[in-house]
């Protein structure tokens, strides 16, 4: 091949190398929080940049030399959006509703709790719910909070609970954008969210009665005699989530959606009392570092995505329980939105492979391309959804709300497990024997 061939195709094709900005940034993500100080606080300080110049190289790439490489790049632009003003949003104004608790809770009162957030989370999305019910949970058991209490709010609100709708859960939403209809979730995997939710809500159970029978007899003394009332304030900003909502339902005219979502947050800021704000010690530090960090995820993303539609078949993904499993264990290790996308796109292009009449005339990316992939495939939207949000509860960088919860929880006073002991002593040996269990029962066929 002469020397100038071999450029063009070094420069015009995507090759395995661009995968390298997409895999650095995410080994950096979970690596850099658990190194020594000096290089933590430089991780800290000079994050934004790595993550900015990261996307900026691979968008620029793009831009100059992949044929259309420009038309997308400015798609992942609109999607990474829509996708960072979904949860800002929904943490904004989670944030101006402060939630005062009566007595401290009972192990079957935390388990209805819980039970409700899950509800919750896929109405308002796991962040909201997060944002909203984590000081209201540590205050209710304030008495004998301990780090379980953190840890199974964040398996049950801030990751499995919201698996039953686009709102639910950032990967879900992303899946809507891809012609997942919002309902198809509940109507087709809501016997797995419910077992899933009735054997973590046992193991939790099993952890709150043991704690609530060693607390002694001055804390059951102050359980009975506590006075504290119900109070909601802030109401203003549940009408605000409900736009978002309604926001989701909006047409597909351009900005509109998004608009309405910073809408909804802008009258949260404006009108909320500053009270509210101080009670719930609220700030913009965690949304605004998912906002830097997902602007270099997505845009390192195109190649990935374009390295998976090519290479599928040669994957040899064809049964649904290599979705759940595959999608699940990056999904513990790195951030479940990315996953998501991954292995959605590595199942639609493997249904294309494996039934090519049924889209011999449908451009790759039309919308009816996606319809036949779910009425051709449903298993595999199913494990690939599944996956992607019950694991991304495995750690603290499977998802965003779970470091946003550790942060409230610290600042709370409650002792939280670091990154090791969160998966040594409760991921492992607790979350995931459920998890395989449900993926075998739902996907081993």
């Amino acid at each position: 091949m002469p020397p100038y061939s071999l450029f063009a195709v070094i420069l015009f094709v995507p090759t395995p190398l661009l995968l390298v900005p997409f895999a650095l940034l995410l080994l950096l993500i979970a690596v850099m929080p658990l190194t020594p100080a000096p290089l933590k606080h430089a991780w800290e300080k000079y994050y934004p940049l790595v993550s900015l110049g990261l996307a900026a190289l691979v968008a620029g790439w793009y831009s100059s030399f992949i044929p259309g490489g420009g038309k997308e790049v400015l798609h992942t632009f609109h999607e990474y959006i829509s996708f960072i003003v979904l949860i800002g949003s929904l943490y904004i104004t989670a944030g101006g509703i402060h939630i005062a608790v009566r007595g401290e809770a009972t192990p079957r009162e935390n388990v209805f709790f819980l039970l409700a957030g899950a509800v919750f989370a896929n109405l308002i999305g796991t962040t909201g719910a997060s944002m909203v019910l984590i000081r209201p949970w540590i205050r209710m058991n304030k008495i004998r909070v301990s780090a379980f209490h953190v840890v199974f709010f964040i398996f049950i609100v801030s990751n499995i609970g919201g698996a039953l709708t686009p709102i639910g859960d950032p990967p879900l939403f992303l899946g809507y954008l891809l012609g997942v209809p919002f309902f198809w979730l509940i109507q087709h995997v809501w016997w797995q969210w419910l077992l899933t939710m009735a054997l973590v809500l046992a193991a939790f159970y099993l952890f709150d009665r043991r704690s609530f029978r060693h607390a002694s007899s001055k804390v059951q003394h102050d359980i009975q005699e506590t006075s504290d009332q119900w109070q909601v304030d802030g109401t203003l900003n549940l009408g605000l989530l409900a736009l978002i909502v309604v926001a989701v339902f909006l047409p597909s005219i351009p900005w509109l959606r998004e608009g309405v979502m910073a809408l909804a947050a802008w009258l949260s800021i404006k009108f909320t009392h500053r009270r509210i704000w101080e009670q719930n010690r609220f700030s913009f530090g965690p949304i605004k570092e998912v906002a830097i960090l997902f602007v270099g995820i997505f845009g390192t993303m195109l190649p990935v995505l374009a390295y998976l539609s090519e290479h599928a078949s040669a994957l040899g993904f064809v049964y649904p329980w290599q979705y759940y499993f595959s999608s699940g264990i990056f999904s513990s290790v790195l951030d479940n939105a990315p996953t998501y996308l991954n292995f959605f796109e590595l199942a639609h292009s493997t249904s294309r492979s494996l039934t090519p009449e049924l889209y011999a005339n449908i451009p790759s990316g039309a919308s009816e391309s996606a319809k036949i992939f779910l009425a051709n495939r449903p298993s595999f939207v199913a494990a690939v959804s599944l996956g992607s949000v019950f694991f991304g509860a495995m750690t603290y960088i499977g998802n965003g709300p779970n470091f946003m919860v550790k942060a409230i929880a610290h600042d709370s006073g409650v002792h939280c497990p670091n990154f090791v002991q969160y998966i040594i002593r409760y991921s492992l040996p607790v979350l995931l024997p459920i998890l395989v269990v449900i993926g075998l029962i739902a996907f081993l066929h």
